[in-house]
Protein backbone atom coordinates (compact mmCIF):
# COMPACT_ATOMS: atom_id res chain seq x y z
CA UNK A 1 0.00 0.00 0.00
CA UNK A 2 1.25 3.55 -1.12
CA UNK A 3 1.91 5.79 2.08
CA UNK A 4 -0.41 8.26 0.69
CA UNK A 5 -3.37 5.32 0.86
CA UNK A 6 -2.38 4.75 4.38
CA UNK A 7 -2.41 8.16 5.16
CA UNK A 8 -6.50 8.46 3.92
CA UNK A 9 -7.37 5.17 5.63
CA UNK A 10 -5.96 5.94 8.60
CA UNK A 11 -6.81 9.79 8.50
CA UNK A 12 -10.74 8.18 7.77
CA UNK A 13 -10.50 5.93 10.66
CA UNK A 14 -9.53 8.09 13.23
CA UNK A 15 -12.40 10.84 11.90
CA UNK A 16 -14.71 8.35 12.01
CA UNK A 17 -13.61 7.27 15.63
CA UNK A 18 -13.53 10.52 16.59
CA UNK A 19 -17.34 11.58 15.49
CA UNK A 20 -18.64 8.17 17.18
CA UNK A 21 -16.49 9.74 20.32
CA UNK A 22 -18.80 12.37 20.48
CA UNK A 23 -21.23 10.61 22.21
CA UNK A 24 -19.59 9.54 24.50
CA UNK A 25 -17.65 12.74 25.15
CA UNK A 26 -21.84 14.60 25.41
CA UNK A 27 -22.83 11.05 28.02
CA UNK A 28 -20.21 11.92 30.09
CA UNK A 29 -20.40 15.35 30.09
CA UNK A 30 -16.95 16.32 29.19
CA UNK A 31 -15.62 18.80 26.42
CA UNK A 32 -14.83 16.84 23.36
CA UNK A 33 -11.21 18.19 23.20
CA UNK A 34 -10.57 15.81 25.77
CA UNK A 35 -12.08 12.77 24.04
CA UNK A 36 -10.41 13.84 20.75
CA UNK A 37 -7.07 14.51 22.86
CA UNK A 38 -7.10 10.87 24.40
CA UNK A 39 -7.79 9.57 20.78
CA UNK A 40 -4.45 11.43 19.14
CA UNK A 41 -2.54 10.02 22.02
CA UNK A 42 -3.66 6.81 21.78
CA UNK A 43 -3.09 6.97 18.39
CA UNK A 44 0.61 8.29 19.21
CA UNK A 45 4.05 6.33 19.26
CA UNK A 46 3.16 5.96 23.17
CA UNK A 47 -0.22 4.85 22.81
CA UNK A 48 -1.85 1.52 20.89
CA UNK A 49 -1.70 3.19 17.96
CA UNK A 50 2.21 3.70 17.15
CA UNK A 51 1.60 6.24 14.73
CA UNK A 52 4.97 8.75 15.38
CA UNK A 53 4.56 12.08 14.62
CA UNK A 54 6.70 14.97 16.37
CA UNK A 55 6.29 17.83 13.52
CA UNK A 56 5.12 21.14 15.24
CA UNK A 57 5.66 23.32 12.24
CA UNK A 58 2.77 20.88 10.67
CA UNK A 59 0.83 20.55 13.96
CA UNK A 60 0.98 24.71 14.35
CA UNK A 61 -0.52 24.98 10.55
CA UNK A 62 -2.94 22.64 10.97
CA UNK A 63 -3.92 23.81 14.24
CA UNK A 64 -4.31 27.45 12.86
CA UNK A 65 -6.28 26.87 9.91
CA UNK A 66 -8.50 24.58 11.99
CA UNK A 67 -8.75 27.80 14.55
CA UNK A 68 -9.42 30.34 11.82
CA UNK A 69 -12.39 28.02 10.90
CA UNK A 70 -13.58 27.42 14.68
CA UNK A 71 -13.55 31.33 14.87
CA UNK A 72 -15.31 31.93 11.84
CA UNK A 73 -18.57 29.55 12.91
CA UNK A 74 -18.43 31.47 16.50
CA UNK A 75 -18.61 34.58 14.42
CA UNK A 76 -21.54 33.75 12.62
CA UNK A 77 -23.40 32.21 15.32
CA UNK A 78 -22.82 35.50 17.58
CA UNK A 79 -26.03 37.24 17.42
CA UNK A 80 -25.64 41.35 17.61
CA UNK A 81 -28.35 41.17 20.01
CA UNK A 82 -25.87 39.71 22.46
CA UNK A 83 -22.97 41.95 21.51
CA UNK A 84 -25.57 44.88 22.57
CA UNK A 85 -26.53 43.41 25.98
CA UNK A 86 -22.90 42.63 26.81
CA UNK A 87 -20.18 44.58 24.28
CA UNK A 88 -18.82 46.54 27.80
CA UNK A 89 -18.37 43.80 30.13
CA UNK A 90 -17.68 41.59 27.89
CA UNK A 91 -14.65 43.22 25.80
CA UNK A 92 -12.98 44.13 28.96
CA UNK A 93 -13.28 40.89 30.51
CA UNK A 94 -11.32 39.35 26.84
CA UNK A 95 -9.00 42.03 27.86
CA UNK A 96 -8.41 43.04 31.03
CA UNK A 97 -9.54 39.71 32.38
CA UNK A 98 -7.20 37.70 30.20
CA UNK A 99 -3.95 39.90 31.38
CA UNK A 100 -5.14 39.22 34.68
CA UNK A 101 -5.23 35.95 34.52
CA UNK A 102 -2.25 36.03 33.18
CA UNK A 103 0.22 37.97 35.19
CA UNK A 104 -1.55 35.70 38.37
CA UNK A 105 -0.69 32.19 36.36
CA UNK A 106 2.70 33.36 35.50
CA UNK A 107 3.47 34.41 38.85
CA UNK A 108 2.87 31.10 40.10
CA UNK A 109 4.10 29.07 37.46
CA UNK A 110 7.56 31.13 37.51
CA UNK A 111 7.41 29.78 41.21
CA UNK A 112 6.27 26.03 41.13
CA UNK A 113 8.45 25.84 38.06
CA UNK A 114 11.45 27.72 39.02
CA UNK A 115 12.25 29.48 35.97
CA UNK A 116 12.34 32.92 34.93
CA UNK A 117 9.22 35.56 35.18
CA UNK A 118 9.38 35.73 31.83
CA UNK A 119 8.87 32.18 31.15
CA UNK A 120 6.06 31.65 33.65
CA UNK A 121 4.00 34.74 32.08
CA UNK A 122 4.42 33.42 28.85
CA UNK A 123 2.73 30.11 30.37
CA UNK A 124 0.10 32.59 31.96
CA UNK A 125 -0.54 34.21 28.56
CA UNK A 126 -0.64 30.77 26.93
CA UNK A 127 -3.37 29.46 28.94
CA UNK A 128 -5.21 32.71 29.63
CA UNK A 129 -8.07 32.76 27.06
CA UNK A 130 -11.06 30.22 27.65
CA UNK A 131 -13.48 28.42 25.05
CA UNK A 132 -17.26 28.92 25.79
CA UNK A 133 -17.69 26.51 22.92
CA UNK A 134 -17.10 23.42 25.49
CA UNK A 135 -18.59 25.39 28.22
CA UNK A 136 -22.40 25.29 26.17
CA UNK A 137 -21.35 21.87 24.29
CA UNK A 138 -21.80 20.44 28.16
CA UNK A 139 -25.01 22.38 28.84
CA UNK A 140 -26.91 21.53 25.98
CA UNK A 141 -25.34 17.81 26.20
CA UNK A 142 -26.98 17.96 30.07
CA UNK A 143 -30.10 20.31 28.81
CA UNK A 144 -28.83 23.17 30.86
CA UNK A 145 -30.05 26.77 30.02
CA UNK A 146 -28.42 29.52 31.95
CA UNK A 147 -29.43 33.63 31.94
CA UNK A 148 -29.11 35.28 29.01
CA UNK A 149 -26.76 38.09 30.41
CA UNK A 150 -24.42 35.67 31.87
CA UNK A 151 -24.47 33.03 28.47
CA UNK A 152 -23.70 36.18 26.01
CA UNK A 153 -21.00 37.33 28.49
CA UNK A 154 -19.26 33.91 27.99
CA UNK A 155 -19.58 34.34 23.96
CA UNK A 156 -18.72 37.39 23.79
CA UNK A 157 -15.43 36.55 26.00
CA UNK A 158 -14.53 33.39 24.55
CA UNK A 159 -14.87 34.88 20.90
CA UNK A 160 -13.01 38.30 21.75
CA UNK A 161 -10.00 36.92 24.06
CA UNK A 162 -8.44 34.68 21.89
CA UNK A 163 -6.56 37.84 19.75
CA UNK A 164 -5.29 39.03 23.24
CA UNK A 165 -3.69 35.58 24.51
CA UNK A 166 -2.19 35.61 21.05
CA UNK A 167 -1.02 38.80 21.32
CA UNK A 168 0.58 38.11 24.78
CA UNK A 169 2.38 35.03 23.80
CA UNK A 170 3.92 36.08 20.67
CA UNK A 171 5.33 39.35 22.42
CA UNK A 172 6.71 37.46 25.62
CA UNK A 173 8.46 35.11 23.35
CA UNK A 174 9.96 37.96 21.53
CA UNK A 175 10.73 39.36 24.77
CA UNK A 176 12.25 36.67 25.80
CA UNK A 177 14.38 36.18 22.43
CA UNK A 178 15.39 39.72 22.47
CA UNK A 179 13.35 41.03 19.53
CA UNK A 180 11.59 43.52 21.47
CA UNK A 181 11.47 45.64 24.33
CA UNK A 182 9.52 46.54 27.13
CA UNK A 183 7.43 50.14 26.91
CA UNK A 184 5.54 52.44 24.30
CA UNK A 185 5.86 50.07 21.80
CA UNK A 186 4.66 46.87 23.42
CA UNK A 187 1.41 48.63 24.03
CA UNK A 188 0.82 50.56 20.73
CA UNK A 189 1.72 47.08 18.63
CA UNK A 190 -0.99 45.69 21.09
CA UNK A 191 -3.57 48.56 19.71
CA UNK A 192 -2.02 48.34 15.98
CA UNK A 193 -3.22 44.55 15.71
CA UNK A 194 -6.79 44.90 17.01
CA UNK A 195 -7.30 47.73 14.82
CA UNK A 196 -6.13 46.10 11.65
CA UNK A 197 -7.46 43.17 12.75
CA UNK A 198 -10.90 44.94 13.07
CA UNK A 199 -10.88 46.98 10.00
CA UNK A 200 -10.13 44.13 7.65
CA UNK A 201 -12.65 41.49 9.41
CA UNK A 202 -15.31 43.83 8.69
CA UNK A 203 -14.09 44.74 5.31
CA UNK A 204 -13.80 41.06 4.76
CA UNK A 205 -17.27 39.87 5.77
CA UNK A 206 -19.29 42.72 4.37
CA UNK A 207 -17.01 41.79 1.07
CA UNK A 208 -18.35 38.25 1.11
CA UNK A 209 -21.72 39.25 1.71
CA UNK A 210 -21.86 41.54 -0.87
CA UNK A 211 -20.31 39.15 -3.43
CA UNK A 212 -22.56 36.41 -2.20
CA UNK A 213 -26.05 38.56 -2.84
CA UNK A 214 -24.68 40.10 -6.37
CA UNK A 215 -22.71 37.44 -7.85
CA UNK A 216 -24.91 34.31 -9.21
CA UNK A 217 -23.14 31.15 -8.92
CA UNK A 218 -23.74 27.72 -10.23
CA UNK A 219 -24.66 25.79 -7.61
CA UNK A 220 -25.75 26.19 -3.96
CA UNK A 221 -23.25 24.67 -2.28
CA UNK A 222 -20.67 27.58 -3.68
CA UNK A 223 -22.09 29.90 -1.40
CA UNK A 224 -20.63 28.44 1.70
CA UNK A 225 -17.23 28.18 0.32
CA UNK A 226 -17.37 31.66 -1.16
CA UNK A 227 -18.19 32.72 2.98
CA UNK A 228 -15.66 30.32 3.94
CA UNK A 229 -13.27 31.89 1.48
CA UNK A 230 -13.78 35.12 2.72
CA UNK A 231 -12.83 34.42 6.62
CA UNK A 232 -9.65 32.82 5.18
CA UNK A 233 -8.98 36.16 3.74
CA UNK A 234 -9.87 38.22 6.81
CA UNK A 235 -7.45 36.26 8.43
CA UNK A 236 -4.69 35.79 5.64
CA UNK A 237 -4.60 39.58 5.20
CA UNK A 238 -4.67 40.79 8.41
CA UNK A 239 -2.05 38.78 9.25
CA UNK A 240 0.38 40.03 6.40
CA UNK A 241 -0.62 43.68 7.24
CA UNK A 242 0.90 43.03 10.74
CA UNK A 243 -2.83 42.94 12.29
CA UNK A 244 -4.57 40.53 14.27
CA UNK A 245 -5.61 37.59 11.73
CA UNK A 246 -7.80 35.96 14.82
CA UNK A 247 -10.03 38.95 15.35
CA UNK A 248 -10.48 39.52 11.36
CA UNK A 249 -11.95 36.46 11.38
CA UNK A 250 -13.88 36.07 14.22
CA UNK A 251 -15.63 39.73 12.80
CA UNK A 252 -16.10 38.86 9.40
CA UNK A 253 -18.10 35.69 10.85
CA UNK A 254 -20.32 38.27 12.98
CA UNK A 255 -20.52 40.13 9.57
CA UNK A 256 -22.08 37.50 7.98
CA UNK A 257 -23.72 35.70 10.69
CA UNK A 258 -26.14 39.01 11.19
CA UNK A 259 -26.67 40.25 7.18
CA UNK A 260 -29.00 38.68 4.84
CA UNK A 261 -27.16 36.28 2.74
CA UNK A 262 -28.29 34.05 -0.25
CA UNK A 263 -28.38 30.26 0.77
CA UNK A 264 -28.08 31.29 4.91
CA UNK A 265 -29.13 27.98 6.54
CA UNK A 266 -27.02 26.37 4.47
CA UNK A 267 -23.95 28.75 4.60
CA UNK A 268 -24.78 28.17 8.73
CA UNK A 269 -25.00 24.62 8.27
CA UNK A 270 -21.88 23.66 5.92
CA UNK A 271 -19.42 25.77 8.39
CA UNK A 272 -21.30 23.82 11.43
CA UNK A 273 -19.87 20.62 10.14
CA UNK A 274 -16.51 22.09 8.97
CA UNK A 275 -15.57 23.67 12.04
CA UNK A 276 -16.38 20.46 14.00
CA UNK A 277 -14.28 18.73 11.45
CA UNK A 278 -12.08 20.92 12.32
CA UNK A 279 -12.27 21.02 15.69
CA UNK A 280 -11.66 16.86 15.78
CA UNK A 281 -8.58 17.43 13.26
CA UNK A 282 -6.91 20.18 15.72
CA UNK A 283 -7.00 17.77 18.63
CA UNK A 284 -6.40 14.74 17.19
CA UNK A 285 -2.96 15.87 15.80
CA UNK A 286 -2.13 18.10 18.89
CA UNK A 287 -2.32 14.68 21.15
CA UNK A 288 0.16 13.13 18.76
CA UNK A 289 2.54 15.74 20.07
CA UNK A 290 1.41 14.64 23.12
CA UNK A 291 3.13 12.00 25.39
CA UNK A 292 1.49 10.62 28.23
CA UNK A 293 5.15 10.10 30.26
CA UNK A 294 6.11 13.61 29.87
CA UNK A 295 2.83 14.78 30.98
CA UNK A 296 3.23 12.40 34.31
CA UNK A 297 6.46 13.84 34.82
CA UNK A 298 4.86 17.43 35.42
CA UNK A 299 1.95 15.95 37.08
CA UNK A 300 2.73 17.58 40.41
CA UNK A 301 3.80 20.80 39.25
CA UNK A 302 0.72 20.81 37.15
CA UNK A 303 -2.20 19.61 39.40
CA UNK A 304 -0.60 22.96 41.74
CA UNK A 305 -0.84 25.52 38.73
CA UNK A 306 -3.74 24.30 37.67
CA UNK A 307 -5.06 25.22 41.04
CA UNK A 308 -4.29 28.53 40.84
CA UNK A 309 -5.45 29.08 37.71
CA UNK A 310 -8.97 27.69 38.47
CA UNK A 311 -9.11 28.82 42.10
CA UNK A 312 -7.11 32.00 42.39
CA UNK A 313 -6.56 33.98 38.66
CA UNK A 314 -9.52 33.30 36.66
CA UNK A 315 -12.42 34.75 39.87
CA UNK A 316 -9.47 37.33 40.54
CA UNK A 317 -9.80 38.37 36.51
CA UNK A 318 -13.66 37.95 36.96
CA UNK A 319 -14.64 39.88 40.00
CA UNK A 320 -12.16 42.70 39.50
CA UNK A 321 -13.49 43.41 35.70
CA UNK A 322 -17.31 42.44 35.98
CA UNK A 323 -18.05 43.49 39.48
CA UNK A 324 -18.70 46.93 38.16
CA UNK A 325 -20.80 45.87 35.65
CA UNK A 326 -23.36 44.70 38.63
CA UNK A 327 -23.63 41.54 38.20
CA UNK A 328 -24.44 38.96 41.16
CA UNK A 329 -22.32 37.32 43.14
CA UNK A 330 -23.64 33.78 41.89
CA UNK A 331 -23.17 35.10 38.33
CA UNK A 332 -19.50 36.17 39.11
CA UNK A 333 -18.56 32.70 40.92
CA UNK A 334 -20.32 30.56 37.83
CA UNK A 335 -18.51 32.53 35.21
CA UNK A 336 -15.14 32.52 37.37
CA UNK A 337 -15.71 28.39 37.46
CA UNK A 338 -16.62 28.17 33.47
CA UNK A 339 -13.21 29.30 32.82
CA UNK A 340 -12.56 26.27 30.65
CA UNK A 341 -9.42 26.41 28.56
CA UNK A 342 -9.62 24.77 25.06
CA UNK A 343 -8.50 25.16 21.29
CA UNK A 344 -6.59 28.53 21.74
CA UNK A 345 -4.12 27.46 24.60
CA UNK A 346 -3.41 23.80 23.02
CA UNK A 347 -2.44 26.19 19.51
CA UNK A 348 -0.36 28.38 21.20
CA UNK A 349 1.78 25.69 23.26
CA UNK A 350 3.43 25.28 20.06
CA UNK A 351 4.83 28.47 19.58
CA UNK A 352 7.35 28.31 22.20
CA UNK A 353 8.39 24.70 20.00
CA UNK A 354 8.33 26.94 16.62
CA UNK A 355 10.24 29.74 18.43
CA UNK A 356 13.07 27.24 19.70
CA UNK A 357 12.67 28.58 23.16
CA UNK A 358 15.54 26.81 25.64
CA UNK A 359 12.36 25.20 27.87
CA UNK A 360 9.82 24.82 25.23
CA UNK A 361 8.64 21.36 25.98
CA UNK A 362 8.37 22.18 29.61
CA UNK A 363 5.91 24.59 28.49
CA UNK A 364 4.51 23.17 26.12
CA UNK A 365 3.98 19.92 28.38
CA UNK A 366 2.67 21.90 31.67
CA UNK A 367 -0.03 23.55 29.08
CA UNK A 368 -1.22 20.73 27.62
CA UNK A 369 -1.67 19.03 31.16
CA UNK A 370 -3.18 22.61 32.38
CA UNK A 371 -5.63 22.48 29.62
CA UNK A 372 -6.73 18.64 30.14
CA UNK A 373 -7.45 19.31 33.58
CA UNK A 374 -9.00 22.32 33.17
CA UNK A 375 -11.69 20.88 30.85
CA UNK A 376 -12.54 17.48 33.25
CA UNK A 377 -12.43 19.15 36.22
CA UNK A 378 -14.76 22.18 35.39
CA UNK A 379 -16.34 19.98 32.72
CA UNK A 380 -18.02 17.73 34.67
CA UNK A 381 -19.14 20.12 37.27
CA UNK A 382 -20.67 22.92 35.55
CA UNK A 383 -24.97 21.70 35.01
CA UNK A 384 -23.81 21.13 38.89
CA UNK A 385 -22.74 24.42 39.56
CA UNK A 386 -25.54 26.13 37.16
CA UNK A 387 -28.29 24.60 39.43
CA UNK A 388 -27.16 25.45 43.20
CA UNK A 389 -26.20 28.83 42.04
CA UNK A 390 -29.77 29.33 40.68
CA UNK A 391 -28.99 30.17 37.22
CA UNK A 392 -30.53 27.49 35.44
CA UNK A 393 -33.46 28.31 33.33
CA UNK A 394 -35.60 26.01 30.93
CA UNK A 395 -33.65 24.46 28.11
CA UNK A 396 -35.92 26.01 25.14
CA UNK A 397 -37.10 22.68 23.41
CA UNK A 398 -35.71 21.86 19.82
CA UNK A 399 -38.06 22.09 16.59
CA UNK A 400 -38.51 18.73 15.26
CA UNK A 401 -37.96 19.86 11.77
CA UNK A 402 -37.09 22.62 9.97
CA UNK A 403 -37.77 24.65 6.85
CA UNK A 404 -35.99 27.27 4.21
CA UNK A 405 -36.43 29.35 1.45
CA UNK A 406 -33.41 27.93 -0.88
CA UNK A 407 -32.51 30.15 -3.91
CA UNK A 408 -29.37 30.98 -5.71
CA UNK A 409 -30.82 34.91 -6.15
CA UNK A 410 -31.40 37.08 -3.10
CA UNK A 411 -35.20 36.76 -1.91
CA UNK A 412 -37.12 39.15 -0.01
CA UNK A 413 -38.75 36.25 1.72
CA UNK A 414 -37.86 34.65 4.89
CA UNK A 415 -39.53 31.71 6.91
CA UNK A 416 -38.99 32.27 10.35
CA UNK A 417 -39.96 29.61 13.11
CA UNK A 418 -41.36 30.88 16.59
CA UNK A 419 -41.84 28.71 19.99
CA UNK A 420 -45.11 29.57 21.25
CA UNK A 421 -45.34 29.92 24.81
CA UNK A 422 -48.08 30.28 27.35
CA UNK A 423 -47.60 34.30 27.34
CA UNK A 424 -47.59 34.46 23.66
CA UNK A 425 -50.44 36.45 21.97
CA UNK A 426 -51.53 33.83 19.23
CA UNK A 427 -51.42 31.22 21.57
CA UNK A 428 -54.95 29.38 22.03
CA UNK A 429 -55.93 31.67 19.00
CA UNK A 430 -57.15 30.49 15.62
CA UNK A 431 -55.01 31.43 12.59
CA UNK A 432 -57.74 33.04 11.14
CA UNK A 433 -58.08 35.41 14.24
CA UNK A 434 -54.47 36.31 14.26
CA UNK A 435 -54.72 39.60 12.23
CA UNK A 436 -51.55 39.01 10.47
CA UNK A 437 -49.78 41.94 8.25
CA UNK A 438 -51.00 41.45 4.60
CA UNK A 439 -48.45 38.94 2.67
CA UNK A 440 -48.06 36.66 5.76
CA UNK A 441 -48.37 33.45 5.69
CA UNK A 442 -48.55 30.70 8.45
CA UNK A 443 -46.87 27.82 6.43
CA UNK A 444 -46.64 24.83 8.55
CA UNK A 445 -47.10 24.07 12.40
CA UNK A 446 -45.21 21.07 14.14
CA UNK A 447 -46.49 20.12 17.52
CA UNK A 448 -44.32 17.44 18.99
CA UNK A 449 -43.89 14.38 16.52
CA UNK A 450 -46.76 15.55 14.13
CA UNK A 451 -46.99 17.81 11.25
CA UNK A 452 -49.97 20.17 11.21
CA UNK A 453 -50.68 21.39 7.63
CA UNK A 454 -52.43 25.25 8.68
CA UNK A 455 -55.97 26.47 8.35
CA UNK A 456 -58.06 29.18 9.41
CA UNK A 457 -59.60 26.68 11.95
CA UNK A 458 -55.92 25.34 13.32
CA UNK A 459 -55.80 26.53 16.60
CA UNK A 460 -52.13 27.41 18.02
CA UNK A 461 -51.10 25.83 21.10
CA UNK A 462 -48.48 26.49 23.76
CA UNK A 463 -45.40 24.16 22.62
CA UNK A 464 -46.07 24.63 18.81
CA UNK A 465 -43.51 25.21 16.26
CA UNK A 466 -45.04 28.02 13.96
CA UNK A 467 -43.03 28.49 10.41
CA UNK A 468 -44.24 32.08 9.47
CA UNK A 469 -43.88 33.31 6.10
CA UNK A 470 -42.81 36.89 5.88
CA UNK A 471 -41.32 39.79 4.60
CA UNK A 472 -38.14 40.66 6.28
CA UNK A 473 -39.52 44.29 6.51
CA UNK A 474 -43.09 43.24 8.84
CA UNK A 475 -40.75 40.72 10.92
CA UNK A 476 -40.58 43.23 14.09
CA UNK A 477 -44.48 43.07 14.16
CA UNK A 478 -44.95 39.56 13.56
CA UNK A 479 -42.76 38.99 16.02
CA UNK A 480 -45.32 40.90 18.68
CA UNK A 481 -47.93 38.03 17.36
CA UNK A 482 -45.65 34.88 18.40
CA UNK A 483 -42.70 36.29 20.71
CA UNK A 484 -43.40 35.44 24.22
CA UNK A 485 -40.75 38.03 25.10
CA UNK A 486 -41.27 40.55 22.12
CA UNK A 487 -40.75 43.93 23.49
CA UNK A 488 -41.10 47.79 22.05
CA UNK A 489 -37.21 48.22 21.42
CA UNK A 490 -37.35 45.63 18.71
CA UNK A 491 -39.39 47.64 17.07
CA UNK A 492 -37.94 49.93 14.15
CA UNK A 493 -38.29 53.25 14.34
CA UNK A 494 -41.25 54.79 11.52
CA UNK A 495 -41.56 51.48 9.11
CA UNK A 496 -44.82 51.33 7.44
CA UNK A 497 -46.26 48.18 8.59
CA UNK A 498 -48.69 46.21 5.73
CA UNK A 499 -52.48 45.26 7.69
CA UNK A 500 -55.69 44.13 6.00
CA UNK A 501 -58.13 47.00 5.99
CA UNK A 502 -60.55 44.23 8.49
CA UNK A 503 -58.53 44.56 11.29
CA UNK A 504 -60.25 46.07 14.38
CA UNK A 505 -58.81 48.04 17.28
CA UNK A 506 -59.52 45.19 19.28
CA UNK A 507 -56.95 42.91 17.60
CA UNK A 508 -54.60 46.05 17.00
CA UNK A 509 -54.27 45.69 20.95
CA UNK A 510 -54.68 42.19 21.41
CA UNK A 511 -51.53 40.89 18.74
CA UNK A 512 -49.23 44.17 19.01
CA UNK A 513 -49.96 45.84 21.93
CA UNK A 514 -51.40 49.23 20.15
CA UNK A 515 -54.15 50.80 22.01
CA UNK A 516 -56.11 53.36 19.63
CA UNK A 517 -59.68 55.60 21.40
CA UNK A 518 -62.51 54.00 19.89
CA UNK A 519 -64.93 51.22 19.84
CA UNK A 520 -62.96 48.24 20.07
CA UNK A 521 -65.03 46.20 17.10
CA UNK A 522 -64.54 49.16 14.79
CA UNK A 523 -61.93 48.38 11.57
CA UNK A 524 -59.41 50.03 10.36
CA UNK A 525 -60.77 50.93 7.29
CA UNK A 526 -63.89 52.23 9.10
CA UNK A 527 -61.98 54.58 11.58
CA UNK A 528 -59.60 56.06 8.06
CA UNK A 529 -63.14 56.47 6.01
CA UNK A 530 -65.01 58.43 9.25
CA UNK A 531 -61.82 60.51 9.93
CA UNK A 532 -60.80 61.48 6.34
CA UNK A 533 -64.28 61.32 5.04
CA UNK A 534 -64.64 63.28 1.52
CA UNK A 535 -60.36 63.36 1.29
CA UNK A 536 -59.85 59.86 1.69
CA UNK A 537 -57.85 58.91 -1.78
CA UNK A 538 -55.02 56.38 -1.82
CA UNK A 539 -51.97 57.75 0.23
CA UNK A 540 -54.07 59.57 2.59
CA UNK A 541 -53.20 59.38 6.58
CA UNK A 542 -54.51 60.06 10.07
CA UNK A 543 -52.55 59.91 12.90
CA UNK A 544 -54.25 58.62 16.35
CA UNK A 545 -52.93 57.67 19.69
CA UNK A 546 -49.08 58.21 18.64
CA UNK A 547 -49.44 56.16 15.19
CA UNK A 548 -50.33 56.51 11.50
CA UNK A 549 -52.21 55.22 9.37
CA UNK A 550 -52.19 55.48 5.82
CA UNK A 551 -54.76 54.14 2.98
CA UNK A 552 -52.66 52.41 0.61
CA UNK A 553 -55.18 50.43 -1.07
CA UNK A 554 -58.86 51.43 -1.88
CA UNK A 555 -61.30 48.99 -3.25
CA UNK A 556 -65.00 50.26 -4.25
CA UNK A 557 -65.07 52.96 -1.50
CA UNK A 558 -63.27 50.95 1.18
CA UNK A 559 -59.86 50.81 2.77
CA UNK A 560 -58.50 46.81 1.71
CA UNK A 561 -55.13 47.60 2.76
CA UNK A 562 -53.86 50.22 4.90
CA UNK A 563 -50.23 50.99 6.27
CA UNK A 564 -49.44 51.85 9.93
CA UNK A 565 -46.20 53.47 11.10
CA UNK A 566 -45.03 53.94 14.99
CA UNK A 567 -42.34 55.23 16.66
CA UNK A 568 -39.61 52.56 18.24
CA UNK A 569 -40.97 54.53 21.61
CA UNK A 570 -44.38 53.18 21.60
CA UNK A 571 -44.58 50.89 25.03
CA UNK A 572 -46.29 47.45 25.56
CA UNK A 573 -49.22 47.31 27.90
CA UNK A 574 -48.78 47.43 31.12
CA UNK A 575 -44.55 47.81 30.91
CA UNK A 576 -45.11 51.96 32.27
Amino acid sequence: MFAVDRLILVAAALILLGILSSKLSSRLGLPVLVVFMALGMAAGSEGPGGIPFENYPIAHGIGTLALALILFDGGMRTPLTALRIVWAPGIVLATVGVLGTALVTGLAAARLLGVSLLEGLLLGSIVGSTDAAAVFSILRSRAVSVRERVSATLEVESGANDPMAVFLTVGLLQLLLGEQDWGAAFFWGFVIQMSIGAIVGIAAGRGAVFLANRVELEAAGLYPLLAAAGGLLAYGLAASLGGSGFLAVYLAGIVVGNTRIVFQRGVLQFHDGLARLAQLVMFVVLGLLVFPSRLTAVAGEGLLLAAVLILVARPLAVFGTLWPFRFSWRELVFISWVGLRGAVPAILATYPLLFGLPRAHLIFNMAFFVVLISAVAQGWTLPWFARILGLQEPMPPESPLSLEITSLRHVEGDIVEYIVGPTSRACGRLIRDLALPDGVVVSLIARRQQVIPPRGSTRVEPGDFVFVLLQPTVRSLVDRVFSSHATAEEMPTLVEFPLRGRTTLAELEQFYGIRVEGSPDSTLSALLTERLGQDLENGSSIVVGGITLFAREIVAGRVELVGLALPASVEEPGSG
